[in-house]
């Protein structure tokens, strides 16, 4: 995922998982989700949207490209929704 995320110029390569608390999700206005399930803890008022995309661990350059591309149109969309404007 490192290369791939790579080829579109971002860098995450120092990145690792940080671990939800009670106060980030109490204050997102929205919580995505790939694959949690009923593990997530829910807070009311906060939206959430489960993203089923395939799992990137172990797969090559080349079919972590689809994935990642999924979750940038999805991330785009979400972004629209939201009314958010980006620089990239």
């Amino acid at each position: 995922m490192i290369a791939a995320m790579a080829e579109r110029g971002i860098d995450i390569s120092e990145e690792f998982p940080k671990p939800w608390t009670d106060e980030v999700i109490r204050a997102a206005d929205v919580l995505v989700t790939m694959g949690c399930g009923d593990a997530c803890p829910i807070f009311p008022g906060t939206r959430y949207e489960n993203w089923n995309v395939d799992d990137p661990a172990g797969l090559d350059l080349t079919d972590v490209r689809p994935v990642r591309d999924e979750i940038g149109r999805r991330v785009c969309r979400l972004l629209d929704e939201l009314s958010v404007t980006t620089t990239w």
